[in-house]
């Protein structure tokens, strides 16, 4: 009986993705989760990377770990709980990354306030990289969810602030999860090119197409942040404008996810 393939992180937006290709190329898989599942075609762990609750048993008898868990906080403590509780039978560690984690420096409280998401993805990478089991890291840009989720809380207020100069290039989750798919079913690879989505785009651009996608009516107005890692941002790290691999741009992805999407824009800006 083939091994199954354990998958961190398979109910968030990349990991729900992930899981049907996996499928779909013949392979069982299971996902390790902090809530019961219930799902007659995928094996459901309850366990938490956070506490090491379930993680044995999550590992147990694999030899293909994708780990999509992750967050703002302590990422680098959970790959390496996971790393730690990896049997000697596993072959293969995918991890994904985002673009910039080698090249946004969070030195600061006000840099991890604000950019903490960088540092412990740079962490959780070390983590798989040391763990001395065969792996493969592939780092993306932001997802259109997140851009989306970030534009909506922008957008309830009156005044709306942008980071001045600031730019992002989004990319949809479901392109980079069929790239994180094909690696998960290849050989170990160290780091691979990044994955960026097909455009960049200034933050106020970004939020101009939401508001007109709404027909809301909003003041932007300039911000800036300060710190090292905010220069970081405005110089470009989180961009990868060589590897524009993604298809969708961010007008497709509101055309399909936002009521009223492509009505006039209506916002006006300094």
């Amino acid at each position: 009986m083939t091994a199954p393939i354990l998958l961190t992180g398979g109910t968030g937006t990349l990991g729900r993705v992930v899981v049907p290709l996996l499928r779909q190329a013949g392979h069982d898989v299971r996902v390790l989760s902090r809530r019961d599942h219930e799902d007659g075609d995928v094996e459901y762990v309850t366990g938490d990377l956070a506490t090491g609750t379930g993680v044995e048993r999550a590992v147990a008898g694999v030899e293909t770990i994708v780990h999509c868990a992750g967050g703002a906080k302590g990422d680098g403590d959970k790959a390496r709980t996971l790393m730690a509780a990896a049997p000697a039978g596993v072959r293969h560690v995918v991890y994904i990354s985002v673009v910039g984690a080698d090249r946004v420096p969070v030195v600061s409280r006000a840099d991890r306030a604000m950019f903490g998401y960088y540092a412990e993805k740079a962490a959780g990478e070390r983590a798989v990289a040391e763990s001395g089991i065969p792996w493969t890291t592939v780092r993306a840009t932001q997802f259109h969810e997140l851009t989306l989720t970030t534009a909506r809380l922008l957008s309830r207020m009156p005044i709306v602030p942008v980071m001045s100069g600031f730019r992002f290039q989004p990319v949809d989750a479901g392109e980079v999860a069929a790239r994180l798919a094909e690696l998960a079913l290849g050989a170990p690879a160290g780091l691979v090119p990044d994955f960026g989505g097909p455009r960049v785009y200034s933050m106020k651009e970004l939020v101009r197409g939401y508001l007109a996608a709404t027909g809301r009516r909003r003041l932007i107005v300039p911000a800036r942040a300060p710190g090292r890692a905010a220069r970081a941002m405005r110089d470009g790290a989180n961009l990868t404008p060589d590897r524009p691999v993604g298809r969708r741009t961010w007008e497709d992805f509101l055309a399909q996810h936002v009521a009223g999407a492509g009505a006039d824009a209506d916002a006006v800006s300094h």
